[in-house]
């Protein structure tokens, strides 16, 4: 786990024990296969955690990060969990509904929203959606979304670049554990992956779940 003022990576000391290529939901498979190992992945246009690294298809493998991933269940996550409409394709006729959110046993909101993320990396499709997101740094980065119908057109804009917070209607907050309880079933997205609907979660951090070779 990285801590403020260390420096992350360090010159890799052995070879791959498995490789993979693909988006985020591919690493997390490869991840879930080869728990603790040294990991080679090819990222393609999608992955997000590469972006977040500066992984890119052609990197040496010189260097080893150590990265966490998020338990959700019986389902590994490497970058982010969302439930609800995702903040990039947040539009005016999406309903807020009653959602209770605790971080680390601590209720962090109670009240009417869309939209709840738990990030372990930075970004969303590119978009800058957790700008203090560090998918190394042992914690998780929360977000609620309760924009109203009339701002989200401006959120979706401003999400690409981060510069969509501060905002008075969108709680922060990070801890090693969250707890989402919607009033009904909701949708799910990991990795960029549909996972059905769920009415409450729970999400972990696993602590440098892996290395991966940048």
């Amino acid at each position: 786990m990285i801590r403020r003022g260390e420096p992350w990576g360090s010159p890799a000391r052995g070879p791959a024990v498995a490789r993979g290529a693909g988006g985020d939901a591919d690493l997390a498979d490869l991840v879930r296969d080869h728990p603790g190992s040294r990991l080679s992945f090819r990222p393609d246009p999608s992955c997000d955690v590469a972006r977040a690294v500066g992984l890119t298809p052609s990197a040496s493998g010189a260097v080893e990060l150590a990265l966490d991933a998020v338990a959700l269940g019986d389902t590994l996550v490497v970058n982010l969990v969302v439930a609800g409409p995702a903040p990039d394709r947040l539009r005016w006729w999406h309903r807020r509904r009653p959602v209770t959110v605790r971080v680390d046993h601590r209720p962090v909101f109670e009240g009417r929203a869309t939209t709840v993320v738990v990030a372990n990396g930075q970004f969303l499709r590119g978009a800058d959606l957790v700008p203090r997101g560090h998918p190394g740094d042992g914690r998780l980065e929360v977000q609620v979304y309760a924009v109203p119908p009339g701002q989200r057109a401006t959120l979706r804009r401003r999400v690409r670049a981060g510069g969509h917070l501060p905002h008075p209607e969108i709680v922060t907050a990070h801890g090693r554990r969250v707890e989402v309880a919607w009033a009904g079933p909701t949708p799910l997205e990991a990795d960029g992956r549909a996972r059905g609907r769920r009415a409450t979660l729970v999400a972990t951090v696993v602590p440098a779940a892996f290395t991966l070779l940048v």
